[in-house]
């Protein structure tokens, strides 16, 4: 892992988000304004967060990001799915930098190598981060909330039970070793949720992920996704970041947000929902 890699270009910056600057801080910062949250616990360790275009999932992502902002996290572990390339494990995105409208966002060098160390799974081929959205859209919140934060890009392939619950227990492995230097490290499960399904049965089955997303339940998670895939594209990655959480000491989550696409288009007739998490 210790050769740098180039800089990460954008993929959808212009399409799926405001490719200007000005322009992506003005929408960032209004959605943000917009999420009204009940008092917190504490900062969180972790939080789901999800990916689609920013006009429908910005208002709801805004709620993660803004339970997150006050806190001086040394880093930030994102773990999205892949929407385009099969592969077994995970690739790790080593090194370097990413490139966003407010500058690049580098890459946490040494943590990313100890999770790819604690890993029995990892690679760090860059094809998978080629044209994948589900990290990138995260990018937004992180670089005007969190400037200054490095990253570790992590994406899952065939999103096993085997794969989801060994990165969990790398991540929490890797961030404990961290964690022992000072520091917090903020874990992100990037998931849209229900794919395509009427507003009122989407909410059926997204309440469900939500349970065991508040319960930090991994095992029963991965169940529930095993039983319908279509209930998240990034459920993986969720169970994964759920795992890492109660290792390192969680006990609790609980859903900030939730919408669906339909809020946004109108057409409630088939939609894809969108959860915002903190987990304490």
């Amino acid at each position: 892992m210790a050769n740098v890699q180039p800089l990460r270009r954008t993929a959808v910056a212009g399409t799926w988000y405001p490719g200007h600057s000005e322009v992506l801080a003005a929408e960032v910062d209004r959605y943000v304004a917009d999420a009204e949250l009940e008092p917190l616990p504490s900062h969180p360790l972790a939080i789901v967060a999800p990916h689609a275009g920013l006009t429908y999932s910005g208002p709801v992502a805004a709620f993660a990001y803004k339970a997150v902002r006050s806190t001086k996290y040394t880093a930030a572990v994102l773990v999205g799915p892949s929407h385009f390339i099969a592969f077994k494990g995970v690739s790790i995105w080593p090194d370097g930098a990413w490139e966003t409208p407010f500058g690049p966002v580098l890459v946490d060098a040494a943590l990313a190598g100890a999770v790819a160390a604690a890993s029995t799974q990892a690679s760090h081929e860059p094809a998978p981060h080629g044209r994948e959205h589900s990290l990138e859209m995260q990018l937004p919140f992180l670089a005007r909330l969190l400037p200054g934060v490095p990253i570790v890009p992590i994406v899952m392939g065939y999103q096993t039970r085997e794969t989801a619950l060994a990165l969990g227990d790398a991540l929490a492995r890797a961030v404990t070793a961290r964690s022992a230097d000072g520091g917090d490290v903020l874990l992100v499960a990037s998931s849209d949720l229900s794919h395509y399904e009427p507003a009122s049965r989407a909410a059926e089955l997204d309440a469900e992920v939500i349970r065991h997303v508040e319960a930090l339940d991994a095992e029963g998670l991965l169940d529930a996704l095993e039983l319908e895939p279509r209930h998240a594209c990034g459920g993986g990655p969720m169970a994964a970041v759920l795992r890492a959480a109660r290792l390192l000491g969680a006990r609790q989550g609980r859903a900030l947000n939730y919408a669906d696409s339909g809020d946004v288009s109108g057409d409630k007739s088939s939609v894809v929902g969108y959860l915002a998490a903190g987990i304490w």
